[in-house]
């Protein structure tokens, strides 16, 4: 069975008349069929072009898809105010990108004693956040860190 460039089925046709269709039109003769169907559909296209179509096609959705990365802000307990006002625009500027952020408070020597200002300073983050994020993983100490992840509010469409 011969299809041609136009998608017309042409019928039955010898393979020998079908290589002299595709000279004459300077295609390609491709079996779009199995091997053991019968009778073989064969069509005539450009299989190079074929070929860079469906390339080009399979990266064009693979860049259409987005995977939320895992952003990381690290503070410090002693953190200033004007420290804490440019990690903060961060941390919106990650979020309001569809991005989850983990935040993280690293304690060094014997500030790991008061860990509640690390809490503090997470729950300060929290509040300002809260018309535009939600708390994924509370707040948890693991090892010298305290940690807490945040990710973009759902959207109800």
């Amino acid at each position: 069975m011969l299809i041609d460039q136009n998608g017309e089925k042409q019928g039955i046709v010898p393979i020998e008349e079908a290589l002299n269709a595709a000279r004459d039109t300077k295609l390609d003769l491709v079996q779009v069929s199995p091997s053991n169907s019968n009778p073989l559909v064969c069509k005539l296209m450009d299989y190079g072009k074929h070929i860079f179509t469906k390339k080009k096609n399979i990266a064009s959705a693979k860049g259409k898809t987005k995977k939320n990365a895992l952003k990381e802000i690290k503070f410090r307990p002693s953190t200033d105010v004007g420290d804490y006002n440019i990690k903060l625009k961060k941390i919106k500027s990650f979020i309001l990108g569809g991005d989850k952020t983990k935040i993280s408070v690293r304690f060094r020597g014997r500030e790991i004693l008061n860990s509640d200002l690390g809490l503090e300073l997470l729950n300060r983050l929290k509040e300002e956040l809260v018309d535009i994020a939600q708390v994924d993983q509370e707040a948890s100490l693991e090892g010298r860190q305290l940690l807490m992840v945040l990710s973009p509010l759902k959207k109800n469409n």
